[in-house]
Protein backbone atom coordinates (compact mmCIF):
# COMPACT_ATOMS: atom_id res chain seq x y z
CA UNK A 1 0.00 0.00 0.00
CA UNK A 2 1.59 3.14 -1.15
CA UNK A 3 0.31 6.79 -0.66
CA UNK A 4 2.40 10.09 -1.48
CA UNK A 5 4.15 10.40 1.84
CA UNK A 6 5.11 6.41 1.67
CA UNK A 7 6.73 7.19 -1.83
CA UNK A 8 8.91 10.36 -0.26
CA UNK A 9 10.17 8.39 2.58
CA UNK A 10 11.62 9.73 5.72
CA UNK A 11 11.31 8.23 8.91
CA UNK A 12 7.54 8.63 9.86
CA UNK A 13 6.81 6.84 6.56
CA UNK A 14 9.67 3.88 7.50
CA UNK A 15 8.17 0.43 8.25
CA UNK A 16 11.76 -0.17 10.25
CA UNK A 17 10.71 2.67 12.56
CA UNK A 18 7.12 2.28 12.60
CA UNK A 19 6.59 -1.40 12.71
CA UNK A 20 9.74 -3.25 13.54
CA UNK A 21 11.68 -1.06 16.18
CA UNK A 22 8.67 -0.61 18.38
CA UNK A 23 7.67 -4.11 18.03
CA UNK A 24 11.29 -5.33 19.37
CA UNK A 25 11.33 -2.58 22.32
CA UNK A 26 8.08 -3.61 23.21
CA UNK A 27 8.46 -7.29 22.84
CA UNK A 28 12.05 -7.26 24.73
CA UNK A 29 11.14 -5.60 27.68
CA UNK A 30 7.91 -8.19 28.46
CA UNK A 31 9.47 -11.03 27.55
CA UNK A 32 11.73 -10.65 30.38
CA UNK A 33 9.10 -11.96 32.13
CA UNK A 34 10.65 -15.82 31.18
CA UNK A 35 13.69 -14.56 33.58
CA UNK A 36 11.66 -15.65 36.41
CA UNK A 37 13.56 -18.78 37.42
CA UNK A 38 16.93 -16.35 37.54
CA UNK A 39 15.72 -14.90 40.98
CA UNK A 40 12.24 -16.71 42.12
CA UNK A 41 14.37 -18.59 44.99
CA UNK A 42 15.90 -14.92 45.49
CA UNK A 43 12.75 -13.50 46.28
CA UNK A 44 11.70 -16.87 48.44
CA UNK A 45 14.41 -16.26 50.42
CA UNK A 46 14.23 -12.74 50.74
CA UNK A 47 10.69 -12.65 52.05
CA UNK A 48 10.57 -16.07 53.81
CA UNK A 49 8.70 -17.74 51.37
CA UNK A 50 9.05 -21.40 50.27
CA UNK A 51 10.22 -21.36 46.25
CA UNK A 52 6.95 -23.08 45.49
CA UNK A 53 4.64 -20.61 46.97
CA UNK A 54 6.18 -17.69 45.16
CA UNK A 55 6.30 -19.75 41.89
CA UNK A 56 2.78 -19.17 41.36
CA UNK A 57 3.39 -15.24 40.57
CA UNK A 58 5.01 -16.64 37.15
CA UNK A 59 2.34 -18.98 36.49
CA UNK A 60 -0.78 -16.05 37.17
CA UNK A 61 1.59 -13.44 34.56
CA UNK A 62 1.37 -15.89 32.14
CA UNK A 63 -2.28 -17.07 32.74
CA UNK A 64 -3.44 -13.03 32.69
CA UNK A 65 -0.91 -12.78 29.66
CA UNK A 66 -3.44 -15.03 27.87
CA UNK A 67 -6.50 -13.64 29.61
CA UNK A 68 -5.73 -9.84 28.96
CA UNK A 69 -5.10 -10.58 25.60
CA UNK A 70 -8.46 -12.52 24.95
CA UNK A 71 -10.38 -9.91 26.83
CA UNK A 72 -8.36 -6.54 25.47
CA UNK A 73 -8.04 -7.63 22.06
CA UNK A 74 -10.73 -5.50 20.82
CA UNK A 75 -8.90 -2.41 22.07
CA UNK A 76 -6.04 -3.37 20.56
CA UNK A 77 -7.72 -3.81 16.89
CA UNK A 78 -9.52 -0.34 17.89
CA UNK A 79 -6.36 1.97 19.42
CA UNK A 80 -2.63 0.69 19.39
CA UNK A 81 -2.04 3.49 20.83
CA UNK A 82 -4.03 3.01 24.12
CA UNK A 83 -3.49 -0.41 23.85
CA UNK A 84 0.50 0.09 23.79
CA UNK A 85 0.79 3.07 26.62
CA UNK A 86 -1.68 0.33 28.88
CA UNK A 87 1.15 -2.28 28.47
CA UNK A 88 3.71 0.38 29.49
CA UNK A 89 2.11 1.72 32.16
CA UNK A 90 0.77 -2.00 33.52
CA UNK A 91 4.50 -3.66 32.80
CA UNK A 92 6.39 -0.80 34.83
CA UNK A 93 3.42 -0.27 37.75
CA UNK A 94 3.45 -4.31 37.88
CA UNK A 95 7.66 -4.44 38.28
CA UNK A 96 7.83 -1.53 40.78
CA UNK A 97 5.34 -2.91 42.68
CA UNK A 98 6.96 -6.31 42.54
CA UNK A 99 9.73 -4.28 44.04
CA UNK A 100 7.78 -2.49 46.63
CA UNK A 101 6.66 -5.91 47.98
CA UNK A 102 9.31 -7.46 47.82
CA UNK A 103 11.31 -4.70 49.98
CA UNK A 104 8.23 -5.21 52.74
CA UNK A 105 8.98 -8.87 52.63
CA UNK A 106 12.21 -8.23 53.40
CA UNK A 107 11.26 -6.01 57.03
CA UNK A 108 7.87 -8.75 57.36
CA UNK A 109 9.56 -11.75 57.32
CA UNK A 110 6.73 -14.28 56.18
CA UNK A 111 4.35 -12.13 55.31
CA UNK A 112 1.17 -12.80 53.13
CA UNK A 113 0.33 -9.16 52.23
CA UNK A 114 3.78 -9.23 50.72
CA UNK A 115 3.25 -12.76 49.05
CA UNK A 116 0.01 -11.38 47.65
CA UNK A 117 1.00 -8.43 47.07
CA UNK A 118 3.99 -9.63 44.67
CA UNK A 119 0.93 -12.04 43.51
CA UNK A 120 -1.44 -8.90 42.32
CA UNK A 121 2.32 -7.15 40.76
CA UNK A 122 3.76 -9.24 38.77
CA UNK A 123 0.71 -11.64 38.05
CA UNK A 124 -2.16 -9.25 37.28
CA UNK A 125 -0.94 -5.98 36.60
CA UNK A 126 2.45 -6.96 34.85
CA UNK A 127 -0.11 -9.84 33.55
CA UNK A 128 -2.21 -6.87 31.49
CA UNK A 129 0.93 -5.34 30.78
CA UNK A 130 2.16 -8.52 28.83
CA UNK A 131 -1.13 -9.42 27.07
CA UNK A 132 -1.57 -5.70 25.50
CA UNK A 133 1.71 -5.26 24.58
CA UNK A 134 2.56 -8.44 22.95
CA UNK A 135 -0.65 -8.11 20.70
CA UNK A 136 -0.21 -4.74 20.23
CA UNK A 137 2.44 -4.06 17.44
CA UNK A 138 1.49 -7.48 15.69
CA UNK A 139 -1.38 -6.36 13.04
CA UNK A 140 0.65 -3.45 12.39
CA UNK A 141 3.46 -5.42 11.26
CA UNK A 142 1.25 -7.06 9.14
CA UNK A 143 0.00 -4.16 7.49
CA UNK A 144 3.40 -2.93 6.78
CA UNK A 145 5.20 -6.21 5.43
CA UNK A 146 2.14 -7.36 4.01
CA UNK A 147 3.93 -9.39 1.40
CA UNK A 148 6.31 -10.65 4.31
CA UNK A 149 3.72 -11.41 7.31
CA UNK A 150 5.63 -14.15 8.77
CA UNK A 151 9.09 -12.78 8.81
CA UNK A 152 7.69 -9.70 10.24
CA UNK A 153 6.04 -11.11 13.12
CA UNK A 154 8.73 -13.67 13.51
CA UNK A 155 11.03 -10.92 14.31
CA UNK A 156 9.24 -9.35 16.88
CA UNK A 157 8.13 -12.34 19.14
CA UNK A 158 11.88 -13.61 18.45
CA UNK A 159 12.09 -10.14 20.01
CA UNK A 160 10.00 -12.00 22.93
CA UNK A 161 11.66 -14.98 23.20
CA UNK A 162 15.06 -13.73 23.00
CA UNK A 163 14.30 -10.77 25.75
CA UNK A 164 15.52 -13.82 27.97
CA UNK A 165 19.04 -14.20 26.90
CA UNK A 166 19.71 -10.50 26.87
CA UNK A 167 18.67 -9.92 30.34
CA UNK A 168 19.38 -13.14 32.12
CA UNK A 169 23.16 -11.89 32.48
CA UNK A 170 22.15 -8.37 33.08
CA UNK A 171 20.08 -9.16 36.09
CA UNK A 172 22.21 -11.35 37.38
CA UNK A 173 25.05 -8.72 37.30
CA UNK A 174 22.63 -6.69 38.88
CA UNK A 175 21.71 -9.16 41.76
CA UNK A 176 25.65 -9.62 42.46
CA UNK A 177 26.62 -5.72 42.26
CA UNK A 178 23.40 -4.02 44.06
CA UNK A 179 24.58 -5.47 47.62
CA UNK A 180 21.92 -6.04 50.31
CA UNK A 181 18.56 -6.05 49.04
CA UNK A 182 19.48 -6.21 45.68
CA UNK A 183 16.62 -7.97 44.07
CA UNK A 184 14.07 -5.44 45.02
CA UNK A 185 16.34 -2.59 43.75
CA UNK A 186 16.86 -4.71 40.48
CA UNK A 187 13.10 -4.15 39.82
CA UNK A 188 12.56 -0.70 40.79
CA UNK A 189 15.31 0.08 38.58
CA UNK A 190 14.25 -1.99 35.75
CA UNK A 191 10.91 -0.77 35.65
CA UNK A 192 12.36 2.32 35.13
CA UNK A 193 14.11 0.80 32.10
CA UNK A 194 11.29 -1.25 30.81
CA UNK A 195 8.99 1.70 30.29
CA UNK A 196 11.42 3.77 29.13
CA UNK A 197 11.94 1.57 25.77
CA UNK A 198 8.31 0.65 25.94
CA UNK A 199 7.07 4.21 25.95
CA UNK A 200 9.72 5.14 22.96
CA UNK A 201 7.73 1.83 21.63
CA UNK A 202 4.61 3.24 21.95
CA UNK A 203 5.43 6.50 20.73
CA UNK A 204 6.81 5.19 17.37
CA UNK A 205 3.99 2.51 16.65
CA UNK A 206 2.02 3.71 13.88
CA UNK A 207 0.00 1.89 11.08
CA UNK A 208 0.60 2.68 7.57
CA UNK A 209 -0.74 5.76 5.88
CA UNK A 210 -3.54 4.74 4.00
CA UNK A 211 -4.90 2.47 6.26
CA UNK A 212 -8.64 3.57 7.23
CA UNK A 213 -11.12 1.63 8.94
CA UNK A 214 -13.08 -0.43 8.10
CA UNK A 215 -12.40 -1.63 4.73
CA UNK A 216 -13.26 -5.06 4.12
CA UNK A 217 -16.40 -7.16 5.24
CA UNK A 218 -14.54 -8.94 8.33
CA UNK A 219 -13.92 -5.45 9.96
CA UNK A 220 -17.27 -4.43 9.95
CA UNK A 221 -18.03 -7.92 11.87
CA UNK A 222 -17.67 -9.14 15.22
CA UNK A 223 -15.24 -11.27 16.04
CA UNK A 224 -17.20 -14.15 16.94
CA UNK A 225 -19.25 -13.83 13.63
CA UNK A 226 -15.78 -13.53 11.08
CA UNK A 227 -14.97 -16.94 13.40
CA UNK A 228 -18.27 -18.89 12.06
CA UNK A 229 -17.91 -18.27 8.61
CA UNK A 230 -16.11 -21.31 8.76
CA UNK A 231 -15.99 -24.49 10.41
CA UNK A 232 -15.93 -23.99 13.91
CA UNK A 233 -13.71 -26.76 14.42
CA UNK A 234 -11.48 -25.02 11.89
CA UNK A 235 -10.82 -22.26 14.70
CA UNK A 236 -11.25 -24.98 18.02
CA UNK A 237 -8.37 -27.34 15.70
CA UNK A 238 -6.07 -23.86 15.64
CA UNK A 239 -6.49 -23.26 19.53
CA UNK A 240 -6.23 -26.89 20.33
CA UNK A 241 -2.73 -27.55 18.52
CA UNK A 242 -1.59 -23.99 19.65
CA UNK A 243 -2.47 -24.85 23.37
CA UNK A 244 -0.48 -28.68 23.48
CA UNK A 245 2.59 -27.31 21.57
CA UNK A 246 2.60 -24.86 24.39
CA UNK A 247 2.43 -27.58 26.65
CA UNK A 248 4.57 -29.76 25.84
CA UNK A 249 7.00 -27.11 25.22
CA UNK A 250 6.19 -25.93 29.04
CA UNK A 251 6.51 -29.34 30.22
CA UNK A 252 10.46 -30.42 28.63
CA UNK A 253 11.58 -26.92 28.85
CA UNK A 254 10.58 -26.74 32.81
CA UNK A 255 12.57 -30.14 33.60
CA UNK A 256 15.43 -29.19 30.77
CA UNK A 257 17.92 -28.27 33.60
CA UNK A 258 17.70 -31.44 35.63
CA UNK A 259 17.66 -33.79 32.51
CA UNK A 260 21.19 -31.88 31.63
CA UNK A 261 21.72 -32.94 34.88
CA UNK A 262 20.93 -36.32 34.09
CA UNK A 263 23.40 -36.50 31.26
CA UNK A 264 26.26 -35.60 33.51
CA UNK A 265 26.97 -32.12 32.53
CA UNK A 266 25.85 -30.19 35.34
CA UNK A 267 29.16 -27.24 34.86
CA UNK A 268 27.91 -26.87 31.34
CA UNK A 269 23.87 -26.20 32.16
CA UNK A 270 24.25 -22.71 31.97
CA UNK A 271 26.06 -22.98 28.31
CA UNK A 272 23.33 -25.77 27.30
CA UNK A 273 20.42 -23.06 29.02
CA UNK A 274 22.00 -19.98 26.74
CA UNK A 275 21.84 -22.26 23.50
CA UNK A 276 18.42 -23.85 23.78
CA UNK A 277 17.02 -19.90 24.85
CA UNK A 278 19.31 -19.30 21.30
CA UNK A 279 17.01 -21.90 19.74
CA UNK A 280 13.37 -20.36 20.89
CA UNK A 281 13.59 -17.25 19.12
CA UNK A 282 15.51 -18.72 16.33
CA UNK A 283 12.66 -21.02 15.68
CA UNK A 284 10.14 -18.23 15.81
CA UNK A 285 12.17 -16.10 13.29
CA UNK A 286 12.77 -19.08 11.31
CA UNK A 287 9.77 -21.07 10.90
CA UNK A 288 7.58 -18.05 10.31
CA UNK A 289 9.82 -16.99 7.79
CA UNK A 290 10.09 -20.37 5.70
CA UNK A 291 6.07 -20.23 6.14
CA UNK A 292 6.46 -17.31 4.15
CA UNK A 293 7.40 -19.57 1.37
CA UNK A 294 4.53 -22.15 1.66
CA UNK A 295 0.70 -21.48 0.16
CA UNK A 296 -0.60 -23.40 3.11
CA UNK A 297 0.95 -21.52 6.46
CA UNK A 298 -0.51 -24.74 8.42
CA UNK A 299 2.27 -27.20 7.02
CA UNK A 300 4.86 -25.19 9.28
CA UNK A 301 2.75 -27.08 12.34
CA UNK A 302 2.90 -30.47 10.88
CA UNK A 303 6.55 -30.15 10.29
CA UNK A 304 6.67 -28.78 14.01
CA UNK A 305 5.00 -32.13 15.47
CA UNK A 306 6.63 -34.22 12.94
CA UNK A 307 10.18 -32.85 13.90
CA UNK A 308 9.06 -32.75 17.98
CA UNK A 309 7.66 -36.84 17.51
CA UNK A 310 10.36 -37.83 15.94
CA UNK A 311 12.98 -36.99 18.09
CA UNK A 312 10.89 -37.46 21.12
CA UNK A 313 10.15 -41.35 20.16
CA UNK A 314 14.31 -41.37 19.72
CA UNK A 315 15.03 -40.12 22.96
CA UNK A 316 11.87 -42.79 24.79
CA UNK A 317 13.17 -45.96 22.26
CA UNK A 318 17.06 -45.38 23.40
CA UNK A 319 16.13 -44.28 27.09
CA UNK A 320 18.45 -40.91 26.35
CA UNK A 321 17.98 -39.44 29.67
CA UNK A 322 18.70 -42.39 32.29
CA UNK A 323 21.60 -44.37 29.75
CA UNK A 324 23.05 -40.75 28.82
CA UNK A 325 25.46 -40.52 31.06
CA UNK A 326 28.57 -41.09 29.31
CA UNK A 327 27.22 -42.08 26.16
CA UNK A 328 28.01 -39.01 23.51
CA UNK A 329 25.44 -40.33 21.10
CA UNK A 330 22.88 -40.27 23.05
CA UNK A 331 23.50 -36.95 25.21
CA UNK A 332 23.55 -35.28 21.52
CA UNK A 333 20.30 -37.40 20.98
CA UNK A 334 18.95 -35.74 23.88
CA UNK A 335 20.31 -32.38 23.66
CA UNK A 336 18.58 -32.49 19.93
CA UNK A 337 15.59 -32.50 21.20
CA UNK A 338 15.66 -30.14 23.92
CA UNK A 339 16.70 -27.72 20.79
CA UNK A 340 14.06 -28.84 18.63
CA UNK A 341 11.22 -28.61 21.02
CA UNK A 342 12.49 -24.85 22.22
CA UNK A 343 12.76 -23.70 18.27
CA UNK A 344 9.04 -25.74 17.53
CA UNK A 345 7.57 -24.11 21.20
CA UNK A 346 8.65 -20.54 19.55
CA UNK A 347 8.03 -21.31 16.18
CA UNK A 348 4.18 -22.39 17.20
CA UNK A 349 3.79 -18.52 18.43
CA UNK A 350 5.26 -16.61 15.65
CA UNK A 351 2.91 -18.64 13.41
CA UNK A 352 -0.29 -18.39 15.22
CA UNK A 353 -1.11 -14.80 14.13
CA UNK A 354 -0.47 -15.21 10.28
CA UNK A 355 -1.94 -18.63 9.92
CA UNK A 356 -5.45 -16.89 11.62
CA UNK A 357 -4.98 -14.11 9.49
CA UNK A 358 -4.58 -16.56 6.18
CA UNK A 359 -7.88 -18.05 7.44
CA UNK A 360 -10.05 -14.74 8.56
CA UNK A 361 -8.51 -11.96 7.34
CA UNK A 362 -6.76 -8.92 8.92
CA UNK A 363 -10.21 -7.01 9.65
CA UNK A 364 -10.30 -8.60 13.09
CA UNK A 365 -7.35 -10.45 13.53
CA UNK A 366 -6.20 -8.25 17.01
CA UNK A 367 -9.08 -9.23 18.55
CA UNK A 368 -8.90 -13.14 17.24
CA UNK A 369 -5.24 -13.33 17.84
CA UNK A 370 -6.09 -12.45 21.28
CA UNK A 371 -8.80 -14.85 21.98
CA UNK A 372 -6.37 -17.52 21.05
CA UNK A 373 -4.32 -16.38 23.38
CA UNK A 374 -6.02 -18.04 26.46
CA UNK A 375 -4.61 -21.21 24.83
CA UNK A 376 -1.33 -19.61 26.60
CA UNK A 377 -3.09 -18.77 30.03
CA UNK A 378 -4.42 -22.35 29.92
CA UNK A 379 -1.28 -23.88 29.06
CA UNK A 380 0.81 -21.40 31.43
CA UNK A 381 -1.01 -23.47 34.54
CA UNK A 382 -0.99 -27.19 33.20
CA UNK A 383 2.70 -27.73 31.26
CA UNK A 384 4.28 -27.13 34.34
CA UNK A 385 2.58 -28.43 36.81
CA UNK A 386 1.80 -31.66 34.44
CA UNK A 387 5.70 -32.10 34.03
CA UNK A 388 6.13 -31.77 37.87
CA UNK A 389 3.21 -33.78 38.75
CA UNK A 390 5.05 -36.87 36.57
CA UNK A 391 8.41 -36.18 38.25
CA UNK A 392 7.21 -36.76 41.18
CA UNK A 393 5.17 -39.55 41.13
CA UNK A 394 7.08 -42.08 38.29
CA UNK A 395 10.74 -43.16 39.45
CA UNK A 396 13.01 -42.69 41.98
CA UNK A 397 16.10 -39.86 42.73
CA UNK A 398 19.20 -41.04 42.08
CA UNK A 399 22.58 -39.25 42.45
CA UNK A 400 24.69 -38.35 39.22
CA UNK A 401 27.98 -36.94 39.68
CA UNK A 402 26.81 -35.41 43.25
CA UNK A 403 23.47 -34.17 42.18
CA UNK A 404 19.92 -35.92 42.79
CA UNK A 405 17.79 -35.99 39.75
CA UNK A 406 14.97 -38.40 38.42
CA UNK A 407 15.93 -39.89 35.24
CA UNK A 408 13.01 -42.26 34.87
CA UNK A 409 10.76 -39.33 35.89
CA UNK A 410 11.64 -37.13 33.27
CA UNK A 411 11.67 -39.61 30.47
CA UNK A 412 7.89 -40.43 31.94
CA UNK A 413 7.33 -36.77 31.05
CA UNK A 414 8.23 -37.53 27.26
CA UNK A 415 5.56 -40.44 27.06
CA UNK A 416 2.64 -38.04 27.94
CA UNK A 417 4.06 -34.99 25.25
CA UNK A 418 4.64 -37.57 22.61
CA UNK A 419 0.99 -38.83 22.88
CA UNK A 420 0.22 -34.83 22.90
CA UNK A 421 2.14 -34.17 20.08
CA UNK A 422 0.56 -36.75 17.83
CA UNK A 423 -2.98 -35.33 19.20
CA UNK A 424 -1.99 -32.04 18.22
CA UNK A 425 -0.18 -33.74 14.30
CA UNK A 426 -4.02 -35.22 14.21
CA UNK A 427 -6.18 -32.32 14.91
CA UNK A 428 -3.41 -30.14 12.46
CA UNK A 429 -4.51 -32.93 9.25
CA UNK A 430 -8.29 -33.41 10.03
CA UNK A 431 -9.81 -30.48 11.45
CA UNK A 432 -7.81 -27.28 10.56
CA UNK A 433 -9.13 -26.38 6.89
CA UNK A 434 -6.46 -25.60 4.03
CA UNK A 435 -7.26 -21.61 3.20
CA UNK A 436 -8.59 -20.47 0.02
CA UNK A 437 -5.09 -19.47 -1.58
CA UNK A 438 -3.53 -23.09 -0.98
CA UNK A 439 -6.82 -24.68 -2.53
CA UNK A 440 -6.56 -22.30 -5.45
CA UNK A 441 -2.67 -23.10 -6.03
CA UNK A 442 -3.57 -26.74 -5.60
CA UNK A 443 -6.32 -26.55 -8.54
CA UNK A 444 -3.67 -24.37 -10.56
CA UNK A 445 -1.17 -27.11 -10.32
CA UNK A 446 -4.16 -29.83 -10.93
CA UNK A 447 -4.81 -27.74 -13.91
CA UNK A 448 -1.26 -27.28 -14.87
CA UNK A 449 -0.88 -31.12 -14.96
CA UNK A 450 -3.48 -32.06 -17.04
CA UNK A 451 -2.74 -29.69 -19.63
Amino acid sequence: METKETKTGGWRSNKWVRAAIPALLLHCSIGTVYCWSIFSQEIADYIGFSKAATEWAFSFAIFFLGMSAAFLGNVVEKDIHKSSLIAAICFALGMAGTGFFIYYGGLHQHSAVALVGIYLCYGLIMGIGLGTGYLSPVKTLMLWFSDRKGLATGLAVAGFGAAKAIASPIMQAMLTGLGDGGIYKMFIILSIVYFIMMFVGHLLLKKPDGWHEPQTKEQSQSMFTVIKSKPIMNYIGIWLMFYINITCGLALISQEKMIVKCLGLASYVGIISTISAVFNPGGRLGFSAWADTMKDRNTIYKLIFILSIVFTGLVMVTGGIKNGEGNLLLTILVLALIFVVNAGYGGGFSNVPTLLSDHYGMGNISAIHGLTLSAWAIAGLTGNQMAAWIVNHFGQTVTIHDVEVNPTGYQCVLYATLVLYILALAICLVFVRPTEKALEAKKAKEAAKNN
